[in-house]
């Protein structure tokens, strides 16, 4: 089964991988987010129970 040879794919895996880690990861990390989050207080709601007919 040709398939189970890591010969030729471990190589190609090993570049996209290294290809990612040093050139594409870096300039994506660079990118500034344009919408800063913003600190909101929580809301809490208060929830009452459901009024079933049969209790």
């Amino acid at each position: 089964m040709p398939q189970l040879n890591p010969s030729p794919w471990f190589l190609i895996m090993l570049t996209s991988w290294m290809t990612f880690s040093l050139i594409i990861q870096p300039k994506l990390s660079s990118f500034t987010p344009t919408n800063s989050p913003c600190n909101k207080a929580s809301t809490t709601t208060k929830t009452a129970p459901w009024p079933w007919p049969w209790t």
